[in-house]
């Protein structure tokens, strides 16, 4: 019975998720293996590093302007954090393109799992959203108040967080969103952590049973 208890307590232990997250002005990813500017979104919505965006609802999308107003303004680069993601130009407004949610939201099909997730994250509101995904599975979510003490769409450089976010699951899916407008952000980093696969029950049985017999086999030997 213990061991049946054992192996219940583990399955649990999987099944939940935690995160922890750090944010700053003019933070930096934090070991990171992949970088995504977003300067170029090829056919289908796939970038360089083999990420595929995909946009629904109103006006979200790519952008380039520094901001238009009422809608969307751009991230501020600061401290250099720019550098890893091949845009070098010195602290204010972001001058490459950027991805904004509007009223709606962006989704990044990561292509693969990982456990560390890093955003440019501007202008930060109370509303805008950030939910982390497993397949179809929903794993945690952030929100704007998670990130910035007063989340209230600071549009200058002290509005925009460098966040990095560490999960104990594996994720390969993240979804940006916003019930106002708007939720803008660039640079995304990532790294990439293996999923150690949990043995299927009967897998576990089998394996308990041939230890018991090779057991027993070397008790008759001796």
């Amino acid at each position: 019975m213990k061991y049946a208890i054992a192996f219940a307590a583990m399955l649990a232990s999987t099944s939940a998720s935690a995160a922890v997250i750090s944010s700053s002005v003019g933070g930096v990813p934090v070991g990171a293996n992949v970088y995504e500017s977003f300067d170029a979104i090829g056919p289908g919505g796939t970038t360089a590093s083999g990420i595929t965006v995909s946009f629904s609802g109103t006006d979200a999308g790519t952008a380039s302007l520094p901001n238009v107003s009422g809608k969307y303004a751009a991230p501020f680069v600061s401290g250099g954090n720019g550098t890893p993601f091949g845009n070098a130009q010195a602290d204010g407004k972001d001058v490459t393109q950027y991805l904004t949610t509007g009223i709606g939201r962006v989704t990044l099909e990561l292509g693969d799992n990982h456990q560390y997730f890093g955003i440019l994250w501007g202008s930060v509101d109370a509303y805008n959203t950030l939910a982390f995904y497993a397949g179809d599975m929903l794993l945690f979510t952030y929100s704007g108040s998670d990130v910035a003490a007063v989340a209230n769409g600071d549009q200058g450089a002290a509005g925009t967080y460098y966040v990095n976010i560490n999960s104990d699951t594996a994720f390969n899916k993240v979804v940006a969103s916003s019930s106002g407008y708007s939720f803008e952000f660039d640079n995304v980093a990532l790294a990439y952590k293996p999923i150690t696969d949990v043995p299927e029950p009967g897998a576990l049985a089998l394996f308990g049973l041939g230890a018991i017999g090779l057991a027993a086999a070397r008790r008759r030997k001796a």
